[in-house]
């Protein structure tokens, strides 16, 4: 019986040695190329129904040039596939306005806002011929919390404390960062979209829009939850839209979105065995 027991310990080890060499080892064959992409996250130039909002003067001449260098920086990148905050089936009408913008750039479009001044200027220094929506629409509210906390008749039954730290005190371990988005509307065009697309940010972004509803509930319901899983299922829809258009390994895509949507999808790319994320940081860099 010792012997057996002996021979069953050693099994185990040897299971176990095959097991982590097995998930510490690289294939060792096959395409590992994968296709590069830009998830550029951006507050909306025009009015908007999102958490966060930044005033924002599209016809200023001085915002326009500030756009114009900035899609200097990112053309850098070489897109071959441009992706935008829209629905693909208004791509039609988009691409109207992005060839009619082509046939006269010295003016940069302010109709779509940050999509149709900064994106297309990227799309045109990149000598592309159309730019693709992957937008989906789904509605959920992200201020249920809120709601909850104004109506005397209901009670927050989860974490009320968490959910009031992460609505009032969103930076309170990140006092640096929280510094610096007191001041946004002081930073330049290119400061604010370096501070956007810094990885805190974007959790924050996450934790503002969604995540903090994981702390809301009434009763033993799900309610916060369930709002939150509208965001995140509108999201794997907008990424579902991107594995709809058809690329290689050569092409290089640009994503240009609200933060919260990158922040999201940074989430999906950053595990896929299809897409590589290039550091966002790099292309804002003069």
């Amino acid at each position: 019986m010792k012997t057996i027991l002996i021979l069953l310990a050693l099994c185990l080890v040897g299971c176990s040695s095959v097991t982590d060499s097995v998930l510490l080892t690289e294939p060792a064959s096959g395409n590992t190329k994968k296709i590069k992409v830009l998830n550029l996250g951006s507050f909306h130039f025009a009015t908007s129904s999102d958490a966060n909002t930044v005033h924002f003067d599209e016809h200023s001449q001085a915002n326009q040039q500030a756009v114009k260098e900035i899609a200097r920086l990112i053309a850098h990148f070489k897109p071959t596939i441009v992706c935008l905050e829209f629905l693909p089936e208004d791509m039609a009408t988009i691409n109207q306005a992005y060839q009619a913008f082509l046939a006269t750039p010295e003016m940069l479009d302010p109709t779509y806002g940050e999509l149709s001044m900064l994106g297309f200027d990227v799309a045109r220094l990149s000598g592309l011929e159309k730019v693709y929506g992957i937008d989906h629409h789904l509605g959920y509210n992200y201020s249920l919390g809120d709601f909850i906390e104004h109506s005397p008749e209901l009670e927050n039954a989860v974490d009320r404390q968490t959910y009031l730290q992460l609505t009032h005190q969103p930076f309170l371990h990140y006092p640096k960062l929280g510094a610096l988005y007191q001041r946004f509307d002081q930073l330049s065009l290119l400061q604010q979209l370096q501070l956007t697309n810094q990885p805190l940010m974007l959790d924050y972004m996450l934790n503002t829009n969604a995540d903090k509803l994981f702390y809301v509930g009434i009763g033993d319901g799900f309610e916060g939850a369930e709002q939150a899983a509208q965001f995140y299922l509108r999201n794997m829809k907008i990424y579902t839209n991107l594995n709809r258009i058809p690329m290689t390994t050569n092409d290089r895509v640009l994503i240009l979105m609200g933060s919260a949507h990158t922040a999201m999808l940074r989430e999906f790319i950053g595990r896929s065995p299809k897409f590589e994320m290039v550091n966002t940081l790099d292309y804002l860099t003069p």
